[in-house]
């Protein structure tokens, strides 16, 4: 890639990593579910010039990708980082989302693949399981499963999002907020309280973080992601994108006090390992298709 990209890919990385600390502080002050949706909120207005009514065929799709993307993914990951109590761990185990998308488009999809990438899928999971045995995990049991629900549930999202064609990829992310953040309200105020005075009593660190999961994380880096994967195929933009718990994991230890032991760096290893691997085997086999003609 371009100098240029490579340091778009970057600076998307580090904005996304940077979303799990000032998340975690706020999570602080805010419940997770209601802060899941304050952070929708910004983008339905922000994102309503790219909204186009979808058709009929489009709706049940859409519906699923944001109940899936919106409120199950962004609810259980941020209860997953409010019970964690580091950055570290929910940082790499989102990650399992990519071998769990690449099964599912097998069993759902009909895809093919061969035995490399079923190593790197097995080496990944392997690797939830070694971390799962590490000190700062085995505190917090409860916030490893919710985080694996919660990638499980962007994988789902993901799988069904590859059938939903004819959106901007903008425009699909504001109606994705729009219908994701009244089950998000509603699932927030049956489990959760004093919503009220969590809101009127939250600091500007707080706030800072609803508007850098909004702004920054949402809205900057995923159109600078859209903007590359037009000029880019997705498999060569991956393992960039490897990165960000890298620099999570870096974020944690250097403010948030995060200590990893031994288990935990082994087990994070083979995850991105294997991920990695599995996006460089999609990258072998784009490469070995032939070029889609232009539409």
């Amino acid at each position: 890639m371009p100098r240029l990209h490579l340091l778009l890919i970057l600076t998307i990385c580090v904005v996304w990593a940077i979303n799990f600390l000032t998340s975690a502080i706020s999570l602080r002050e805010l419940p997770p579910l209601l802060f899941a949706a304050l952070r929708l909120l910004p983008l339905i207005l922000l994102l309503l010039p790219w909204m186009r009514w979808p058709t009929c065929a489009q709706w049940p799709r859409l519906a699923v990708v944001a109940l899936c993307n919106g409120a199950l993914h962004f609810g259980l990951n941020f209860w997953a980082l409010k019970e964690a109590g580091n950055l570290a761990s929910p940082a790499i185990v989102l990650q399992s989302y990519i071998p769990m998308t690449t099964v599912l488009a097998v069993l759902f999809l009909r895809e093919k693949i061969g035995w490399r990438t079923w190593t790197g899928v097995s080496v990944s999971f392997a690797g939830v399981l070694v971390l799962g045995f590490d000190p700062i995990v085995l505190d917090a049991p409860f916030a490893l499963m919710l985080m694996l629900l919660s990638a499980f549930s962007l994988a789902v999202g993901t799988v069904t999002m590859r059938g939903l064609t004819g959106m901007h990829p903008i425009g699909m992310q504001g109606w994705v907020a729009l219908i994701a953040v009244g089950p998000l309200l509603a699932w927030s105020l049956l489990s959760e309280q004093n919503h009220w005075l969590a809101i009127t009593q939250a600091s500007p660190m707080a706030w800072l973080g609803v508007a850098w999961a909004a702004l920054a994380a949402s809205v900057l880096g995923h159109s600078l992601f859209y903007w590359l994967v037009q000029r880019h195929p997705v498999s060569t933009l991956t393992p960039y994108l490897l990165l960000t718990p890298v620099f999570a994991v870096a974020l944690g230890i250097a403010f948030w006090g995060d200590r990893p032991g031994p288990r935990l760096y082994i087990g994070g290893a083979m995850v991105l390992g294997g991920v990695f691997f599995i996006a460089l085997r999609a990258r072998t086999r784009a490469r070995k298709l032939p070029e889609p003609a232009e539409i």
